[in-house]
């Protein structure tokens, strides 16, 4: 009785035990819960030599209780440079909630609260690692760091504006990762942006840099407009504005013109819609109808299905392009809300096989956000460019019907010197350029051609033999010249020579007949 009083008492014991166990592993402290690393970590985009990292939630309040962990590194034998565009951390001791930069040799911090923060680290290393930790508080924004490397001294942050700078023209280092900040821009790549906009933000909306790896930007500063017209590009909304007394484009190198097609020749498609209307006449939605700048309907595929992702639009633009970048729209009819929501791109050249536009970073195939609407154009830009004949748009989402009108946008370009399938760049450019990374040289499938050239005979090619060969005639010539003058030169010596001989055979006319200076000659000869 005893011993099974006993056994009952230690299997209660047991499950009160058990009981206990589990209360204190729901129940447990946010703090330990702080330990598992990037738990407080916002936005993060690294690349090779720049990036972008903010905390939890920012700019909205970060989280009680929170740590983030993080190394960025840029290459080996570089310095680190570490921007602070806003650092908002409520502990005015640093005891619980801060921001610290460690290095193997060196502590930058930590830092909180209302004390002086640098807004420029420039480290004597390539890599640091980022220390964030949260206790409890009622307000902050954490932090919001870009870095780059020593490469890249004229590094700004996401959240510079035109307006913070009074030049006129200047060149600036966009880092990685800017797109997806909260921030406005208002205007678009063509007539401009508001001053007030978000520099590294307008310049991903412009097709200027690739959000993935950041870049060089050149920015002109002009006067401003009375109302600026939004547009969706790149992923980023640009919204419309108001007046403004200045605003500010980038420097371009042209290659972003409209490339002309014919749509009887030049456009084909998988399949196209038919129907018959109410007066009994058939209404084709053909690939003809599919330039962004004809009025009238679009082309629709003649598949309306959701999970049916075979139908394609090809455009053939009789020659090797260089294609900067695409304009989409959807049936721009009202009555027929047709749109593309998002689209993957195909290209080849002749005698090639199909290949798929990948991103930079991840080499994976890169899907394009499309319409959002039947009515609005939106801009793609692709970085690197397309160097190709032939291009396939093929939807992967759609609203109700694949609908699609384009307009590929690029330049001319020069016959290649090298041999291949030269279909995909990623080039270094100057400041001038659109798309300037200003970072070495990239190729993600082979080299790209010669920049774009007019057709037909080089002109350099003509002239410079032809200013070489006047140059050897009129060389020739002066040698003949001097030499000539300098044999009558010599004759005219011997000539003078014999003459003196002569004359000294010849009796000298009397003192008399002379002036005294002319005696004094006569005497010295």
């Amino acid at each position: 009785m005893v011993a099974g009083a006993r056994g009952g008492c230690a299997q209660a014991g047991a499950a009160r035990r058990g009981l206990l166990a589990l209360l204190l592993a729901v129940s447990a402290p946010l703090w330990l819960q702080a330990e598992e690393l990037g738990d407080g970590c916002g936005h993060i985009v690294t690349y090779k030599d720049s990036g972008t990292m903010t905390s939890k939630n920012y700019p909205g309040t970060y989280p009680n209780h929170t740590l983030c962990e993080k190394t960025i590194t840029v290459p080996k034998g570089k310095r680190l440079i570490v921007r602070l565009g806003d650092l908002d951390i409520e502990s005015q001791t640093c005891a619980s909630d801060y921001l610290l930069f460690t290095s193997s040799s060196d502590q930058y911090g930590p830092y909180c609260g209302s004390m002086t923060v640098p807004k420029e680290l420039l480290l004597n290393t390539s890599e640091v690692t980022v220390r964030f930790e949260s206790g409890s508080h009622i307000s902050g924004r954490g932090f919001l760091l870009t870095y780059a490397s020593s490469d890249h001294p004229d590094l700004i942050t996401c959240l510079e504006r035109a307006n913070h700078y009074l030049k006129t023209e200047y060149s600036k280092f966009c880092p990685a990762g800017c797109r997806d900040i909260a921030g406005d821009i208002s205007g678009n790549v063509v007539h401009g942006y508001r001053d007030t906009s978000l520099l590294c933000k307008a310049a991903i909306h412009a097709g200027v840099i690739a959000d993935e790896v950041g870049g060089q930007i050149g920015v002109l500063l002009r006067r401003g407009m009375s109302r600026y017209e939004g547009i969706l590009a790149n992923g980023v909304l640009s919204r419309h504005g108001s007046l403004s007394d200045k605003r500010f484009l980038f420097t371009s190198n042209g290659c972003s013109r409209s490339l002309s097609l014919e749509p009887d020749r030049q456009i084909r498609a998988s399949s196209s819609w038919e129907w018959i209307n109410e007066t009994g006449d058939q209404v084709r939605w053909s690939p003809g109808q599919a330039r962004l700048q004809d009025q009238g309907p679009s082309w629709a595929s003649g598949d309306r299905s959701k999970n049916h992702k075979r139908e394609w639009l090809r455009i053939d633009l009789g020659e090797k392009k260089k294609i900067t970048g695409i304009r989409t729209t959807g049936s721009t009819q009202s009555n027929f809300n047709f749109y593309v929501k998002s689209f993957v791109m195909n290209f080849r050249n002749n005698n090639s096989k199909w290949e798929t536009y990948k991103g930079i970073v991840n080499n994976e195939e890169k899907v394009f956000q499309g319409n959002s609407n039947f009515r609005d154009p939106v801009r793609n830009n692709f970085i690197p460019p397309i160097v190709a004949r032939y291009v396939r748009v093929i939807p992967q989402t759609w609203h109700q019907r694949i609908a699609l009108k384009v307009e590929l946008l690029g330049c001319q370009i020069a016959p290649s010197r090298t041999q291949g399938n030269d279909s995909l760049v990623w080039s270094k450019t100057s400041l001038n350029t659109v798309g300037s990374t200003n970072r070495e040289d990239e190729t993600i499938l082979k080299p790209i051609p010669s920049e774009e050239m007019p057709k037909g005979l080089n002109v350099i090619t003509i002239v410079t033999p032809l200013v070489l060969l006047v140059l050897l005639v009129a060389g020739v010539g002066i040698f003949a010249v001097l030499r000539k003058r300098k044999e009558i030169l010599m004759d005219q010596l011997r000539l003078r020579k014999q003459t003196v001989g002569s004359r000294s055979n010849i009796p000298l006319p009397g003192i008399s007949q002379l002036s005294l200076p002319s005696a004094t000659i006569m005497k010295r000869r």
